[in-house]
C-alpha cells in the first residue's frame, strides 16, 4: 500500500466512524426523553463523547478543506477547470461548520428528538454529498505532498481519533450500535 493510500484509507475511516457516532448518538437521543439525560448518567456521558467526537473529527474535516482550496489556488491558475470544480464544490452547502451548528442545535434541544433528526439529515444529506464530492475530485490526484498537506495525518491524530471513537463505544447505550463503523 502506498502512502496515498494509507492517507485515503485513514480519511475513510474517519468518515465512516463520524456517520456511525452521528447515527448512534441521533438514534439513542432522538428517543431519549429529557429525564434519561440529567447530568452524570450513562446518557449524559454517551451524549459527551458523541459530540467531542463529532467536533474533533468535522473540525479536522473544516481545516482540510481550507487546505485544500489553499492547495487549489497556490498550484493551478484562476481559468483551471480543476481549480474551478473544487471552489465549485467547496462553496456548497455542507460544511462542516455547518454540520457542527446542526449538531449545537440538537445538543442545545437535546430533549427533542427533532432536533436530533434535523442533525442527522444535514449530516446524511448536506454533508455527505459534499464529501462524495470532494472524495470524487480527489480521486485522481498523484501528488503524495498534496495528500499529505490536506490530509494532515500523522500518528497523534491517528491515535486521538481511535480514542475518542473508542470513548463512543463504551458508552453506547443499550439496543445502539455503531453499524455504520468499521475498524
Amino acid at each position: 500500500m502506498n502512502e496515498i493510500e494509507l492517507i485515503r484509507e485513514q480519511l475513510a475511516r474517519e468518515r465512516a466512524h463520524a456517520t456511525a457516532v452521528a447515527h448512534a448518538c441521533a438514534t439513542a437521543l432522538g428517543r431519549a426523553d429529557a429525564a434519561q439525560i440529567t447530568s452524570g448518567s450513562p446518557l449524559d456521558e454517551f451524549r459527551q463523547r458523541c459530540v467531542d467526537y463529532l467536533v474533533c473529527v468535522l473540525a479536522s474535516f473544516e481545516e482540510r478543506d481550507f487546505r485544500l482550496a489553499e492547495l487549489a489556488r497556490a498550484r493551478q491558475g484562476a481559468d483551471d477547470p480543476t481549480r474551478r470544480a473544487l471552489e465549485e464544490v467547496l462553496a456548497r452547502p455542507g460544511r462542516s461548520r455547518e454540520t457542527l451548528e446542526q449538531l449545537e442545535a440538537a445538543f442545545a434541544g437535546s430533549g427533542a428528538p427533532a432536533g436530533w433528526g434535523a442533525f442527522l439529515a444535514y449530516f446524511d444529506s448536506a454533508w455527505s454529498a459534499r464529501r462524495d464530492a470532494l472524495e470524487a475530485l480527489l480521486a485522481c490526484n498523484p501528488r503524495v505532498a498534496d495528500w499529505r498537506t490536506l490530509g494532515g495525518i500523522d500518528a497523534d491524530s491517528i491515535l486521538e481519533e481511535r480514542r475518542r471513537f473508542a470513548g463512543v463505544r463504551d458508552t453506547l447505550p443499550a439496543g445502539v450500535t455503531l453499524d455504520a463503523a468499521t475498524g
